[in-house]
């Protein structure tokens, strides 16, 4: 399994980017796709989730200003992240969990910054 995220950059507070995830080698059904990230210093966390269903689940900061997305026939997943905040800084990774196992893209690098 292989997942190849794209989409970060530099963007100024208020602005907005969409993150991109695509996955190879997936020949078993994905139980959720989802975004993780990690700020210099901090414990990767979760920033938002799918499931096979669409069901979604969000961290708090991000809710109201992040939407996933995904493409199960695809295997793709994406983030638009609205609204960006400096707090929002951060490597974004991408993941998948298929039957319980986690696997993990190689993460894009988000900065908020005037």
């Amino acid at each position: 399994v292989q997942l190849q995220a794209s989409g970060g950059g530099l963007v100024q507070p208020g602005g907005s980017l969409r993150l991109s995830c695509a996955g190879s080698g997936i020949i078993f059904s994905i139980d959720t796709k989802g975004w993780y990230r990690q700020a210099p210093g901090k414990q990767r966390e979760l920033v938002a989730t799918i499931s096979t269903g669409g069901e979604t689940k969000y961290a708090d900061s991000v809710k109201g200003r992040f939407t996933i997305s995904g493409d199960n026939a695809k295997n793709t997943v994406f983030l638009q992240m609205n609204s960006l905040k400096p707090e929002d800084t951060a490597v974004y990774y991408c993941n998948v969990v298929i039957w319980g196992i986690d696997y993990w893209g190689q993460g894009t690098l988000v900065t908020v910054s005037s």
